[in-house]
Order: C-alpha cells, then structure tokens, then sequence
C-alpha cells in the first residue's frame, strides 16, 4: 500500500479536525441548496453550437480527451466554459 505524504498544511488542518476544533457551518443544508442550485445552472448544455475545425486540431483534442479519460466533446465544452468565465486566459 502506498503511503501518502502530507505537507505542512495538509496536517495542520488534519491536527485542527482532531482537535474538534471545526463547527459545521451555519446553514450549513440551505447553503448547500444554493451552490447545488448554482452548479446546476453552471453545467445546463441547453444550446447547440456547430464549429468548423481543422482535422489536425480534432484528432488532437480527440487524442488529449482520450488522455484525460473524457469524451472529446467535454473537453471542448470544459475548455470554452473556463475561456469564457475567464480562469483560461490568452497569453
């Protein structure tokens, strides 16, 4: 069995739970219902759209999807979600 290794971080929260010293969060069931209701909102593919590509960048992405255990149409779709809420930006 492989021994996983924490960093100092990693075991100062894991020292901090331990200790009970966490408390669950106050509405904790509402706050919950928010975020589900927000990530539901987030991964809705309600629309369609068609692209033309060069072969050479589908076999690629096909290639990178097949990598990553994905179908290549999630990758896509990953790919243009994080462009467009700004976490994967130009150069």
């Amino acid at each position: 069995m492989t021994e996983i290794k924490f960093d100092q971080e990693e075991l100062d929260l894991l020292a901090s739970y331990e200790e009970e010293e966490w408390t669950a969060a106050k509405k904790a069931a509402e706050e919950k219902a928010r975020y589900s209701a927000y990530a539901r909102a987030s991964f809705r593919k309600d629309k369609r759209v068609n692209i033309r590509i060069s072969e050479k960048d589908l076999v690629n992405l096909q290639k990178r999807a097949l990598r990553e255990g994905i179908p290549y149409q999630t990758l896509i779709a990953s790919v243009l979600h994080k462009y467009a809420s700004g976490v994967l930006a130009e150069k």
